[in-house]
């Protein structure tokens, strides 16, 4: 039979709590009153029961000294002792049970517990003042050494910025690697008279390396916060935080951390994102970072465009997907979709585009009932984030088939803010002719630039306009950079870094939260995005030899990633080799009009390169590393009209092909005399940029 437990009323005794003033009292009294009449029964000897009592007041004494309490205490507790022993062995020879003996007891009780009330309020009073006499210590203390830094710094603005200021506050952070000032600008002066001389600043600190004084907009326009770091947080690697937990695009997704070791988060629900990042600075494990957090979202579809063979998404697909290319039931892949190619690029922008204008119309109710023009996006109708690795240089491309996709991409952006379809752009360099859109600076906002200690192509008055005190050589590690957002301003970061088992766990762990596309979007998105994952689609996932680049079906000779000299690429048959170059010389022809072939035999008839014709005579040179120099090749048209330098090529090349920066300055010094670049600047100001992108030979559509 099921019982039930009914309610107790009244008060509830605590046995295991304490004695307080009533209850020891009260112990105290009816202790001695039981042994004075068990005494006088008995006929016990009197003297013991003093005996009793002095023995309890030594001990007690000792105890309360070892617990260092008040005198007061000690006097109570041992007078306590003392005049209950004392009224027992009186009762023991008088008598217990006359009305002198009783009453004398119940007023020594009444006494104990009324002094027993005051001395406990003593001593919690004395304990909370001596709580606040260590607070006032430490305050003072701080107190004195924030004096000591304002002054300081209060001197050093004045001499180094010609501005004198005045220190309100200096707090510091709790990661222990800096502090800010916040402080009070005299007259007319504003915050970027300081930000301007942030390098200066941190020179007469004698910061470390990584380590800056950047100077921030105050409460109002009369203050200003001034952030120092004073530990380098930027060189040494940082792992991906193991801690999975789901996050929100409504919430904010971290990228990394600040120098002040606080996370550096955006919010991306209405901006999108653009990276900049040249070779070895980190961007793709950065771009894995970003799909970490993406994968973490509860409200966050990720899809991911990336031309070079997809490498950006393939980590967080390859786990979800069995031996013959199906997802499998119990793991979802990391992303949602990933485009390879020109014609899975396309498609995925398309689809986009459907997804947006059927949510204009199909949520129109919802969005009404919320009192809102931007749809509520949560875990049933996720937010759609296109991830398009060099997404910027498509943006920038003059070749016809990039520019249509490029104009399906602005177009996403451009429409679908308000119905929760965003992007995320990276690009390889901060040059005007790949930030030169003003979509992608009116929308991107939120701007991460990894510098990596390169300076050739990162201008990042280009990144952050209106920023100061910004240097590339403040933050020289691989991983390091500057981070903007909205919400906050430029400032020094480092991105987490993120290995390919750990991507694994992630795809894992995550696994569970991600969403599914609702159902009407699902609809509106059709077979295109049905099919996403059918085998025949993603067969270039278990292929690597299979080029996933190929030409767009637009009909256009150009190749959507560019380049595709497949005359240098190493083959183990050199029949092969030979006939792949003959075909590959003769679709050049057919396009553009060629240089002379080196060393042609007395008596041939050389081909006159025409002013705009493609020479790839400096790659035919059988004895030269071909991979190499065709790679180099391809940084010099990728650099586009600002050109690049020998020292940048050198860099690129060095880890894959170990070129140094001589064989580079051949190659550009050759290239200069036949024809193929242009020498432009002297001395260490020298730069080549590929002749077709000089201004006397405009590319050709």
């Amino acid at each position: 039979m099921a019982t039930t437990d009914t309610p107790t009323t009244g008060p509830v005794w605590d046995w295991a709590a304490g004695h307080g003033p009533v209850t020891g009292a009260l112990s105290a009294t009816t202790g001695a009153f039981a042994l004075a009449t068990t005494g006088a029964a008995t006929g016990m000897p009197p003297a013991w029961a003093l005996a009793a009592g002095a023995a309890g007041a030594i001990g007690h004494t000792i105890s309360t000294l070892r617990e260092r309490l008040s005198a007061r205490t000690v006097a109570l507790r041992a007078s306590s002792w003392l005049l209950g022993a004392g009224w027992t062995t009186w009762a023991i020879t008088t008598g217990p049970l006359s009305w002198s003996a009783i009453g004398s007891l119940a007023v020594l009780g009444v006494g104990i517990g009324t002094t027993a009330r005051s001395t406990s309020l003593y001593e919690d009073a004395r304990e909370l003042e001596l709580i606040a006499l260590a607070d006032r210590q430490v305050a003072a203390e701080l107190s004195a050494e924030r004096r000591t830094l304002a002054v300081e710094w209060v001197d050093r603005i004045a001499r180094v910025c010609g501005i004198t200021v005045t220190v309100l506050a200096i707090e510091k952070w709790p990661t222990g690697s800096g502090f800010t000032i916040d402080a009070e600008l005299p007259g007319a002066a504003t915050y970027d008279q300081i930000a301007k001389h942030a390098a200066g600043l941190s020179a007469d600190a004698r910061l470390p390396h990584g380590c800056t004084a950047a100077a921030g907009p105050g409460i109002h326009q009369g203050r200003v916060l001034i952030d120092v770091s004073t530990v380098n947080v930027l060189a040494d690697e940082i792992g991906y935080p193991a801690d999975y937990a789901p996050l929100s695009i409504m919430g904010g997704i971290p990228w990394g951390v600040r120098a002040d070791g606080r996370d550096a988060t955006v919010f991306l629900r209405e901006q999108c994102g653009l990276v900049i990042g040249p070779t070895g600075s980190g961007k793709t494990n950065f771009v894995h970072t970003v799909l970490a957090g993406f994968a973490r979202s509860i409200d966050v579809l990720t899809w991911v465009i990336d031309l070079n063979a997809g490498s950006a998404g393939l980590p967080w697909v390859r786990p979800a997907l069995d031996p013959s290319g199906n997802p499998q039931s119990e793991t979802r892949p990391g992303v949602d979709w990933v485009a390879a190619s020109y014609t899975e690029a396309m498609l995925m922008l398309e689809t986009a585009l459907r997804i947006g204008k059927h949510r204009k119309v199909a949520y129109q109710d919802l969005m009404t009932s919320a009192n809102t023009d931007l749809l509520p996006v949560s875990a049933q109708i996720p937010q759609i984030m296109i991830v398009i690795d060099e997404g910027a240089e498509i943006l920038a491309s003059n070749d016809r088939a990039m520019r249509k996709l490029a104009e399906k991409i602005l177009e996403v952006t451009r429409l679908l803010r308000a119905m929760g379809i965003r992007t995320v752009l990276t690009a390889l360099g901060a040059t005007g002719s790949v930030l030169g859109n003003l979509m992608i600076r009116r929308e991107g906002k939120a701007r991460v630039c990894l510098t990596g200690g390169e300076v050739e192509g990162m201008d990042l008055s280009k990144v952050f306009p209106g920023a100061r005190g910004l240097r590339i050589d403040q933050a020289p590690y691989k991983g390091a950079g500057f981070i903007g957002t909205p919400e906050a301003s430029p400032g020094l970061f480092k991105s987490w870094r993120i290995k390919p088992h750990q991507i694994a766990d992630i795809v894992t762990a995550t696994s569970p939260l991600h969403p599914r596309l609702d159902a009407s979007s699902a609809k509106a998105a059709g077979a295109d995005y049905a099919r996403r994952w059918d085998t025949t689609r993603t067969a270039w996932m278990r292929d690597n030899d299979t080029a996933t680049n190929e030409r767009p079906t637009t009909g256009t000779a150009a190749r959507p990633g560019g380049l595709n000299l497949s005359a240098l690429r190493d083959s183990a048959d050199a029949a092969n080799a030979d006939a792949l170059a003959r075909k590959f010389r003769e679709q050049i022809d057919a396009q553009f009009e060629t240089a002379p072939e080196p060393a042609a035999p007395a008596g041939e008839p050389s081909v006159e390169r025409r002013e705009h014709g493609l020479n790839l005579s400096a790659l035919r040179d059988g004895n030269e590393d071909n991979a190499a120099r065709q790679a180099a090749l391809a940084l010099l048209l990728a650099a586009g009209p600002e050109g690049t330098g020998a020292s940048a090529i050198a860099r690129a090349l060095a880890d894959e092909h170990g070129t140094n920066r001589q064989t580079v300055v051949g190659w550009l010094k050759a290239w200069a005399e036949d024809g193929t670049a242009v020498r432009i600047g002297t001395g260490t100001k020298t730069r080549y940029v590929y002749h077709r992108h000089t201004p006397d030979n405009p590319p050709e559509d």
